[in-house]
């Protein structure tokens, strides 16, 4: 059997249907708000998420960091689940690029209202960074996929007006949230003053996310993606992927989930530790307690089968499903992995 690549749904490869779309686009100079492509994007994706306007950027890291630059000075603190993607995986650029700090709520990724309310930092204090800024993942990658709960993320961000703060949310894996919970994109988004998406994970383009928001939020973003170089030119042969994944690569992200859950449920019967709860998408996160070998032995030995996994921490270990693996090839997996570990 083939390789069988879990690693992440960034390693996808566009198809041949995705391929033509891309040569085919028509182009311009994006720097001058000329590329046709880009603009269909950039409207539709504002259309979906509701919002006044969207920016297409090269990566959900980006995304995240100009959210930052828009909403925060240096010097203010954010607050943000356990584990966050804009603290644990983007090496230290918000410090780098807006200067702010962390305060980290919640378990799991999931937090409450009530949890912000305790956790914001006044304004004016001789002592305290300011609180500005919170920020939801949605899916949480380290909280294993686990889709945040809509009514919960109304609430924060109600408490967050209430409170004088601005609401992000760092959607790089919305798609996959609004498939495993049936609600639309726009719902998903609505409660947030930004919000990002990402094509290049569960959509399998091969590029580029997009951050969105009031009009003059994104005419900011213009420049914060100038200043992180980030701006492209006939970048419409990279927008063209994200607009044909839009039209074919939506619905079938159910199939990813219901691969994940192969995964899950077999590895659930080994001597691996796993919350099943979690695994609202297509993520699958393990911990191996003593005495299994290490996240490090795991990955190698799997590697060796031909499956590839990744190293989260030294006892902890991702799975993640999309649209170059089938069913058949997760069950394989499972297998492998099953084995390694032990029943």
């Amino acid at each position: 059997m083939d390789r069988i690549d879990l690693r992440s749904d960034t390693v996808t490869l566009p198809s041949e249907a995705m391929r033509e779309a891309m040569a085919r686009a028509p182009v311009g100079d994006d720097q001058y708000g000329e590329d046709p492509t880009v603009n269909q994007l950039q409207e539709r994706v504002a259309d979906a998420l509701g919002k006044d306007a969207a920016l297409f950027v090269p990566s959900g890291t980006m995304a995240n960091q100009i959210g930052l630059k828009l909403l925060t000075r240096p010097g203010d603190d954010v607050i943000v689940g356990e584990e966050a993607h804009v603290v644990w995986h983007e090496s230290g650029a918000a410090a780098a690029n807006s200067g702010v700090q962390f305060t980290t709520v919640g378990r799991g990724g999931l937090f409450t209202a009530a949890d912000l309310r305790a956790a914001c930092k006044p304004q004016g204090h001789i002592v305290f960074p300011p609180t500005t800024l919170v920020a939801i993942e949605n899916t949480h990658n380290r909280g294993g996929g686990v889709v945040f709960p809509q009514d919960a993320a109304v609430e924060i961000c109600r408490t967050a007006r209430e409170l004088g703060l601005a609401s992000y949310l760092d959607g790089a894996r919305l798609f996959n949230a609004a498939v495993a919970s049936g609600r639309k994109l726009a719902e998903l988004a609505a409660p947030f003053d930004v919000a990002s998406v990402a094509l290049s994970k569960g959509l399998g383009c091969p590029v580029g996310s997009l951050i969105a928001g009031r009009k003059a939020d994104i005419a900011r973003a213009v420049r914060a993606r100038r200043m992180f170089g980030g701006a492209m030119r006939q970048s419409g042969i990279l927008a063209a992927a994200g607009l044909y994944a839009l039209d074919h690569n939506m619905t079938r992200l159910a199939e990813d989930h219901a691969n994940a859950r192969i995964l899950a449920e077999r590895l659930a019967g080994t001597r691996a530790q796993i919350d099943l709860a979690t695994v609202q998408s297509n993520i699958v996160i393990f911990h191996l307690p003593e005495p299994l070998p290490d996240a490090a032995a795991i990955v190698r030995q799997a590697h060796e089968q031909g499956v590839l996994v990744s190293a989260f921490a030294a006892r902890t270990v991702r799975a993640v499903t999309h649209l170059n693996v089938s069913a058949a090839q997760c069950r394989h997996a499972a297998e492998v992995l099953a084995a390694i570990i032990g029943n």
